[in-house]
């Protein structure tokens, strides 16, 4: 039954840093209403460190403690922020779900590293906090990821037949829906996480707007063949990849050198569009439906228009929801799950042994 408080708040910050979306949620075990939502940057030096602890460095664990400290301030601020914004009382919010930042994720060795102070967040808002989300499902032998494919099912199940729920963040994820049954759910590979770094590196701006300077090179047939040969493309689901696979490092290796640097970014969208097409080639898709930062860049989506022929690629707008809003909402819901008592992963997603409310709660 759900509780007397029907509203959550949301927290995800991706694995391509871009920022901090929080989102103001009504929830109920029908459906997920998002109220208001507030976007905000790291700080830039917090954002650097962060970036740094993603990879092996000297004095590793303190300066994660000194960064969880701050990063709870950064979403303790965002919250407030939000709920100032909506004149919105934090004493009717019944729980806040924050994902975390993801540093490391090895499944494979029993671990999927966020950093996070829920304590200090809850301190902070004096509101109760759901976080560390995948250490219960990974102790039950699942990968962890993706864990949105349950509040997909949750929040799209019954519009129809045969869509696939596409999250297009750092690493792009899906989700298939047979009317309202999810059928399986699993990261693709690399989506912003290395359009947004190639760009950064030839145009010093922090992503693609719209894909326009992608749009403006050519397709390099042979990269995107040295690409595509990766490993993790022609591994069977349920798997789930992460920034220490796909990353600046592995793309160079794959580079000669005398590429101009918009067709390279040209190649990287195909990357995207053409992995998450031949994932979903045995299966039957009426329609795509958007959804993450990647959602706003149109030459991706038209490129996984060319690549789907029989599919309707379309953004979750369609359904109500924005798409820079729906991971934000999913940690939301899983939340109210864990409040509730309802199980948030997915076996066909994960491979965990068995479903289980994620998360622990942390009280102010």
């Amino acid at each position: 039954m759900d509780t007397p408080k029907k509203h959550y708040i949301g927290i995800m910050s991706g694995t391509s840093l871009d920022g901090i979306d929080t989102v103001l949620t009504e929830i109920t075990s029908e459906h997920c209403t998002v109220i208001a939502h507030h976007a905000c940057e790291f700080p830039a030096n917090l954002k650097k460190e962060l970036q740094s602890l993603c990879s092996p460095t000297n004095n590793e664990i303190q300066r994660l403690g000194v960064a969880e400290a701050k990063l709870a301030k950064c979403y303790a601020d965002a919250v407030n922020a939000l709920l100032h914004k909506q004149q919105f009382p934090f004493q009717d919010i019944a729980a806040i779900g924050c994902h975390g930042q993801t540093l490391r994720h090895h499944p494979e060795l029993g671990f999927s590293l966020q950093a996070n102070n829920p304590a200090a967040l809850a301190a902070y808002t004096n509101i109760p906090v759901v976080a560390d989300f995948r250490r219960g499902d990974i102790a039950l032998g699942g990968q962890g990821a993706p864990l949105v494919p349950k509040f997909h099912l949750h929040q799209f199940g019954k519009i129809g037949a045969h869509r696939a729920i596409l999250n297009l963040g750092g690493i792009a994820n899906i989700s298939l829906l047979t009317g309202q049954t999810l059928s399986l759910g699993f990261d693709t590979g690399p989506a912003n996480l290395l359009l947004d770094a190639w760009c950064l590196r030839h145009t010093q701006k922090p992503y693609d707007n719209k894909g326009a300077w992608a749009r403006s090179g050519r397709l390099l047939p042979e990269l995107l063949q040295r690409l595509l040969t990766d490993a993790y493309f022609s591994l069977p689901a349920p798997k789930s990849t992460g920034r220490e696979h796909f990353n600046m490092a592995w793309l160079e290796t794959h580079l000669t050198g005398n590429e101009n640097p918009q067709d390279v970014q040209h190649t990287l969208a195909h990357l995207t569009a053409k992995t998450v097409a031949d994932s979903l080639s045995v299966y039957k898709v009426d329609e795509v439906i958007a959804c993450g930062g990647g959602a706003h860049n149109s030459f991706t989506l038209e490129l996984l228009a060319h690549y789907l022929p029989t599919s309707h690629v379309v953004t979750s707008n369609k359904y109500g929801i924005a798409p820079e809003q729906v991971e934000a909402a999913a940690f939301a819901w899983l939340a109210w799950a864990r409040v509730n008592n309802v199980s948030g992963n997915a076996r066909e997603a994960t491979g965990a042994s068995r479903e289980l409310a994620l998360g622990g709660l942390y009280l102010p």
